[in-house]
């Protein structure tokens, strides 16, 4: 039987828990990616909380990515030494953390280029990237890093067929399309061959010509074969609104379970996870293996250990999605 507080050995990383932190977004560093002093505050206060393993926030590979504002950066090796103070912070805790790595969209020449238009060259440049990044990620201490190829940004847009449309070897079909993935694990593998990586992929695209369950299905069981060391599911268009603990949670468990029984990776659940009661039956029902937390963290980042501690324990998050309108992405209603 499993239980939230298993210790989980996974690939290249062992964790105290099934807890994990999503990665949700602060957009609080500045233009160079420099962190704000704030952020140590946030990510001591969610290691403290009790989770076993932090997925840091959207963090740009690239200098002249200004998809927004705000985006924390591994583009440069200047920026090593305070994420090493970041790391540095979580451990304390016995609390493991992963850099996302990310690219909001492609730039030339300071305008945004579709993947239809990108030289070959470019997409290499985009892979090199990623492995520079991940390298930067493995000095200042991280534990791993994600490959964020969800949410209808730069990776998640290339393997979609509603916007990839290229008749070379990275476009016309799924393998095609998917290629670039294949080759920044190849890139990172290459230059961190110890560092645990993951990745966070749609589930479907919900949008007309996207990527549905089936093809996602698909790419999911071509990153297990490859070698990916655990894969969080997603969806584009994330935090539902009107989440009720026992009501609607978990929205992406049917995709997720399926994926889960069809390979040998370990998968991560988000979206919607609010009751302690719901997320044992989703552990003892399913051979998902951690479950990933966004806004209930925001309300509280001692929520880990109010599950440890109490029998029926439920998130206070109420899902409004204020949060997304506040500064730092705050919960309006912490005090």
């Amino acid at each position: 039987m499993k239980k939230l507080f298993d210790e989980v050995k996974m690939n290249r990383l062992t964790v105290k828990n099934r807890l994990v932190r999503s990665a949700t977004w602060e957009g609080i560093a500045d233009p160079y990616g420099n962190i704000d002093e704030r952020s140590y505050k946030i990510y001591e206060e969610l290691a403290r909380g009790g989770v076993g393993l932090i997925i840091g926030g959207f963090t740009s590979v690239a200098d002249n990515d200004f998809y927004f504002d705000g985006m924390m950066r591994l583009s440069n090796n200047s920026l090593i030494p305070q994420y090493k103070k970041l790391t540095d912070l979580v451990h304390k805790y016995d609390c493991k953390i992963i850099a996302q790595l990310a690219l909001g969209a492609f730039y030339r020449n300071g305008a945004q280029i579709e993947p239809d238009y990108m030289t070959a060259d470019e997409i290499k440049t985009v892979i090199q990237q990623f492995a520079e990044a991940a390298e930067r990620a493995e000095k200042a201490g991280f534990d791993g890093v994600q490959i964020h190829a969800a949410h209808f940004f730069f990776l998640s847009r290339f393997i979609s067929p509603r916007v990839n449309h290229r008749t070379d070897i990275y476009g016309g079909n799924t393998d095609n399309r998917m290629r670039i993935l294949l080759e920044i694990m190849d890139g990172i593998r290459e230059v961190c061959p110890d560092l645990h990586i993951t990745i966070k992929i749609n589930s479907s695209d919900f949008t007309f010509g996207g990527l549905e369950q089936d093809e996602s299905l698909y790419i999911s069981k071509r990153l297990s074969a490859f070698g990916i060391d655990s894969i969080e599911v997603s969806g584009n268009g994330t935090s539902v609104g009107g989440i009720k603990a026992h009501v609607n949670e978990a929205y992406f468990l049917d995709f997720a379970a399926k994926l889960a029984d069809e390979v040998q990776t370990p998968i991560i659940l988000v979206g919607g996870l609010r009751a302690k009661d719901t997320m044992e039956d989703v552990l003892n029902t399913t051979k998902i293996e951690l479950l990933s937390l966004s806004r209930p963290l925001l309300r509280e980042p001692d929520f880990p250990n109010r599950l440890r501690d109490e029998e029926n324990a439920v998130s206070k998050c109420v899902s409004c999605n204020r949060c997304y309108s506040s500064d730092c992405h705050k919960c309006v209603f912490r005090r």
